[in-house]
């Protein structure tokens, strides 16, 4: 079966130049190979409701904002079962790419495009939500200057780290850094799984390794992880009491290479949808942190195969 194919402005002009010589509906579709209910519905749709002329350039116009505001995503608001399940997965700051995943493999016949979602959100579809409110907003990472050397001496660097550490095999392995307030405001030390991607965090007011120190063993609580990778920080200078405290291995990444630890990266990037840079740590409580980490948790992940980090850590 043919699909159908929307009129181009060579068929509006030929429609206009017959409908100048008096020729019949019929006869145009016949011209131009197309339906004749095609062809009525053009010069109907698109002549001009004052005057009754038809016109291809104006034609071609109402054509183009009949497409900009054609509603592809109807369909979410005629199936109250799909809207609510959506606007679930907003509220609990799901991507629109992770609500259709989920959608599509429990309704196989029935299947979401996550651009129909966005689609959806940026037409203001769904109460209360908003693209700057609910979607992980995305900009260039600004670096301030770096010390041209490492401000620690590690005892052991990533590319001595055990290989099931590497190839993310196990439950475990860990990757770490801060994210920074405000000047002076505190940070927020983050950990994340390599393997299950589950975060751990706790707050510092400061940016002293002392704090810092504090901090992790904090974030660590009843865990205990068998490596921790991390940046060469001056702010985790005291990791040999890290390594002591936790009895654990710290290796460090290459100077200036943040894709070593991407997981913790990536976490970090989401992280700041919610901390941005102008924000104050010493005023949050810990159950604000944790409930932004456990919020970050429960969400499934792609790379899980729609688990989510917790339901990973804890069957393994």
């Amino acid at each position: 079966m043919k699909s159908y194919t929307h009129f181009t402005l060579e068929e509006r002009e030929s429609i206009y130049l017959l409908l100048k010589f008096n020729k019949k509906v019929s006869e145009i579709a016949k011209e131009l190979g197309r339906n004749k209910s095609s062809v009525s519905r053009e010069i109907r749709r698109n002549s001009n409701k004052k005057t009754g002329q038809y016109n291809p350039f104006g034609a071609c116009r109402k054509y183009r904002k009949r497409r900009k505001n054609c509603v592809r995503y109807s369909r979410i608001v005629k199936d109250s079962e799909l809207y609510d399940y959506i606007l679930t997965g907003l509220k609990k700051y799901w991507s629109p790419e992770i609500i259709a995943a989920k959608w599509n493999q429990s309704n196989p016949d029935d299947r979401i495009a996550f651009k129909t979602i966005y689609d959806a959100i940026k037409r203001g579809v769904f109460t209360g939500i908003t693209p700057k409110s609910h979607l992980r907003r995305r900009g260039k990472r600004q670096f301030g200057k770096r010390s041209k050397f490492n401000t620690i001496h590690p005892e052991h660097t990533i590319h001595e780290r055990p290989k099931e550490a590497n190839l993310r095999k196990r439950c475990g392995d860990w990757e770490g850094d801060t994210l920074r307030g405000s000047p002076g405001k505190g940070c927020l030390v983050t950990y994340v799984d390599r393997k299950a991607r589950k975060l751990c965090a706790a707050k510092s007011n400061d940016m002293s390794s002392k704090s810092i120190y504090q901090a992790t063993l904090k974030a660590f609580k009843g865990i205990k992880p068998k490596t921790i990778t991390l940046d060469n920080g001056s702010e985790f200078a005291l990791f040999k009491d890290i390594e002591a405290a936790l009895d654990t291995t710290i290796y460090f990444a290459d100077p200036h290479s943040p894709w070593q630890r991407g997981s913790n990266e990536n976490i970090n990037d989401v992280l700041r949808f919610f901390f941005p840079r102008s924000t104050d740590f010493r005023t949050l409580s810990d159950e604000d942190i944790d409930n932004v980490v456990e919020l970050i948790n429960s969400r499934p992940r792609l790379c899980l195969d729609l688990l989510s980090p917790n339901e990973v850590f804890c069957c393994t």
